[in-house]
């Protein structure tokens, strides 16, 4: 018994009219393990869980438990089977406190009352082993989405599952809250619970993980244990070319490209000291740096988010740092923010408003009445030049992938012919195939002639693309690397320590 898998999945198949969402998908899930499920959008994965949790039904295809056969129908029956799914989607009642969120429909009584206090005493130790440290008697709709994302994992904890599902369970999280969850998740696999973890971000599977099932178009094409696998293997497995092929080259200059820069020079504020360096037309220039080194208060003041207390900014129309996010976007500066789904988009709204955004708001006197046919008009050369997949301009950008709400934020900043793009870790998130897209995007902004700022947390993407990369340390430039001194070993150790690793060369071209 203890041989057979926790679950077995055989040939499972499911269709949405002519789309397949799966074909012949296979899973084998050891006990107490944690297995990691990736790949692109649209590989399957997202379906496979949604059907083990029993939201969806598959149209062929089996399913065993503990080496039986079973039929998971509906979401009591996973639920009754020991079957807990934590979504990336939030199903959290704003309104409500924390506690009454964590024992939906199955609150503790006494006496025939719903007892508080039983709730509080169950749900004690798991919110502190979470680091939730918050008053579980205010509404959950207060928390930040990290700490909801927290309740929502405690909720489905709090109801003992033997097999824990978890869809970016950390997309909302910061680095150190995912240390955090890493840590619980190592303890529930040390108490024997089995999990399936679904994530974009390879690096954290190979942190936490202890097998990969690696799915492109509907099917498994590689399943192997952790240990035996490498990031570029995965890559290459989820998009079915090699990962030295993930980041296109350099394209060429356009055609009468104006010779433009932005030149920073002894920028400070509360986190940014002395900050000074330039950037040209054509170039993108790389923004490196630990949580908190000032990498995003930086592109928080070039965009008028944040103010300087010190220093100047001179941009290509020759004048000053922005006065506010509105004057920036009317100077032709453009920010696509780390976190889209709170600050890049308006989720209740559609592709084509959200689009329409910018160019509307920047408008000034009658220039601001809103046009649906413009708006369509937009929206659809949008959709087609960036190939947004949804099924037309008017659907809800909640409705689309993480990969194309992005690519809807970047849209509707095009739609204004920026002359500097501050990006803001733009592939956050998404999966592989739509990280690639984005590259490409990334390279025609520069060979267009944009002014290219580029932040991210994956130190390949900033190797991958970038012509130079600064580092920035407790709110100091700490250096800067180009060319052939750009690798993993000298960034990383820069990042961490503020200094060039033994034998190593920076340059310094302000």
């Amino acid at each position: 018994m203890a041989d057979t898998p926790l679950v077995a999945v055989h040939a499972l198949a499911k269709r949405y009219g002519g789309v397949v969402a799966l074909d012949n998908m296979n899973l084998e899930v050891r006990r107490g393990t944690i297995h990691a499920v990736v790949g692109e959008n649209g590989a399957g994965k997202s379906t496979l869980m949604k059907i083990l949790a029993g939201a969806t039904r598959p149209d062929s295809g089996t399913i065993a438990l503990d080496g039986q056969q079973v039929a998971i129908d509906t979401p009591n029956a996973a639920r009754r089977r020991g079957i807990g799914i934590v979504y990336q989607e939030l199903s959290l009642f704003p309104q409500r406190s924390v506690l009454a969120n964590l024992f939906v429909n199955r609150e503790p009584t006494r006496g025939g009352l719903v007892s508080v206090r039983a709730m509080e005493a169950r749900s004690r130790d798991l919110l502190d082993r979470l680091g939730l440290h918050v008053d579980v008697h205010a509404p959950v709709g207060r928390l930040s989405i990290g700490e909801q994302q927290l309740v929502e994992l405690c909720r489905v904890l709090l109801e003992e599952p033997r097999l824990l599902i978890l869809d970016e369970p950390n997309s909302a999280l910061n680095k150190r809250e995912t240390e955090r969850l890493f840590a619980v998740l190592r303890q529930l696999s040390a108490r024997g619970i089995t999990m399936l973890y679904v994530s974009h971000r390879l690096e954290e599977v190979f942190a936490i993980c202890d097998r990969v099932t690696i799915t492109r178009n509907g099917r498994d094409v590689l399943t192997k244990d952790r240990a035996e696998l490498s990031i570029p293997e995965v890559i290459e497995g989820m998009i079915g070319v090699r990962h030295d092929l993930l980041f296109p080259p350099p394209l060429p200059r356009g055609a009468g490209a104006a010779a433009e820069r932005i030149v920073v020079q002894g920028l400070s504020n509360d986190t940014l000291h002395d900050i000074s360096f330039s950037a040209r037309a054509g170039e993108i220039v790389g923004l490196a740096g630990l949580e908190g080194s000032g990498v995003s208060n930086l592109l928080g003041v070039l965009f008028g988010t944040e103010r300087a207390r010190a220093g100047t900014v001179t941009y290509p129309d020759a004048r000053g740092l922005p006065r506010s996010p509105t004057d920036a976007a009317r100077r032709g500066v453009c920010l696509v923010p780390a976190d889209r789904r709170r600050n890049g988009l308006m989720l209740d709204k559609s592709i084509l408003f959200n689009i329409s955004q910018i160019v509307v708001g920047t408008q000034r006197g009658n220039g601001w009445w809103y046009s649906q046919t413009r708006a369509l008009q937009r929206a659809t050369r949008q959709i087609d030049s960036l190939r947004i997949k949804a099924r037309s301009p008017y659907s809800l950008a909640n409705e689309l992938s993480g990969g194309n709400q992005q690519k809807v934020v970047v849209g509707k900043w095009l739609e204004i012919g920026p002359k500097v793009f501050l990006l803001d870790d733009p592939t956050r998130g998404v999966d592989i195939g739509a990280k690639r897209e984005i590259y490409g995007l990334i390279r025609k902004m520069s060979a267009d002639g944009g002014i290219v700022l580029f932040s991210s947390t994956e130190l390949p993407e900033l190797i991958g693309l970038c012509d130079r990369i600064l580092v920035l340390y407790q709110g100091r430039l700490a250096g800067e690397l180009a060319g052939d001194g750009i690798d993993s070993r000298t960034l990383l150790h820069m990042i961490n320590t503020a200094e060039l690793p033994t034998g190593a060369d920076a340059v310094d071209e302000r």
